[in-house]
């Protein structure tokens, strides 16, 4: 990006120096003033030969053209920026979101495995003395432990779902052309 900055830089002040030149070669020279046989004679300025004058004039709209065009480019460059960083914010702020779900899954799994470990341990410890209660606490923490892993695939499945929805819409914009173009 500096370097096509530099560029318009130079040929702007390129077209200032041609358009002065132009200028200069324009106006005609002072008529002589009758000076004194003292003094000497003052040095008289040529007159500007209208074929390089007209050569020097379309060099400058050459170069004004090629500024232009320059200039417009990187418009162009910085509209596609803008666009390209604003598409990657969302593509930020959708994956940090996705994240925060994900990690917000994987601790409701691990406290539900933690459940499933402690009740396991208990049922193991106490024998068969109250085992229909620590079944029922068993089966619980086993049930919750699913539910956990259950959501934790969801959001994996939405994650994966949300990465191919743009190759699928590039791809179906690609055979809408192809068909149009057909």
């Amino acid at each position: 990006m500096g370097d096509i900055s530099e560029l318009e830089r130079r040929i702007s002040f390129a077209l200032e120096r041609i358009e002065k030149g132009v200028e200069r070669m324009r106006v005609a020279p002072p008529p002589a003033l009758e000076a004194p046989e003292a003094a000497e004679p003052a040095e008289a300025v040529p007159a500007a030969d209208p074929a390089e004058l007209a050569e020097l004039t379309e060099a400058l709209a050459t170069e004004r053209a090629a500024n232009a065009q320059l200039s417009e480019r990187v418009r162009a460059i910085r509209e596609k920026q803008e666009t390209t960083l604003s598409a990657l914010e969302k593509k930020l702020g959708a994956a940090t979101r996705a994240l925060d779900a994900a990690q917000a899954e994987n601790a409701r799994l691990k406290r539900a495995n933690a459940d499933l470990i402690a009740a396991n341990e208990t049922l193991v410890a106490s024998g068969s003395e109250g085992a229909g209660a620590l079944v029922n606490r068993v089966m619980q923490a086993e049930l919750e432990a699913l539910r956990a892993a259950r959501s934790a695939e969801e959001a994996e499945v939405q994650d994966i779902l949300a990465s191919l929805e743009p190759v699928l819409a590039a791809a179906e914009t690609r055979a809408n052309e192809e068909t149009s173009n057909a």
